[in-house]
């Protein structure tokens, strides 16, 4: 007796589905990805300047923000005006040198200056100021 012998194929995967998926998770990835923006921790209204110029952001830099209802901080931690002459003091001089001010439009005029004070004992000799140029 004779018996027929089939010759097995081998197997074949299917690449069309699976460069499917793969493109699915590459859209999703750099889509979701754009998503994440530098997101403000304080919502902060800057005041109009026609002289101020756009220069690129400094890698580290400490900033100082004043909001509409007087409250401070630093880098996002909320900080009393007679305690951030101290905090001043304790950063690295790269920060401290690079520190900037924002200052919302409404905000006070004495706790700003109170700030400026407290920042110019501490020993920051150049304080620039956020502004929103006149473009928009």
């Amino acid at each position: 007796m004779k018996f027929a012998v089939r010759k097995r194929r081998a197997p074949s995967i299917i690449i069309v589905s699976l460069v499917d998926i793969l493109i699915i998770l590459l859209i999703f990835f750099v889509v979701s990805t754009t998503f994440k923006k530098d997101q403000p921790e304080v919502n902060i209204n800057l005041p109009d300047s026609k002289t101020a110029s756009a220069k690129p952001a400094e890698l580290e830099h400490a900033i100082v923000s004043v909001d509409a209802q007087d409250g401070l901080k630093l880098d996002g931690a909320t900080i009393a005006v007679d305690q951030l002459q101290e905090a001043i003091n304790k950063l690295s001089p790269e920060r401290k040198s690079s520190l900037v001010l924002k200052a919302d439009e409404k905000a006070s005029f004495g706790i700003i200056i109170k700030v400026m004070d407290a920042l110019k004992l501490a020993g920051v000799k150049n304080l620039p100021a956020f502004t929103q140029g006149a473009g928009k």
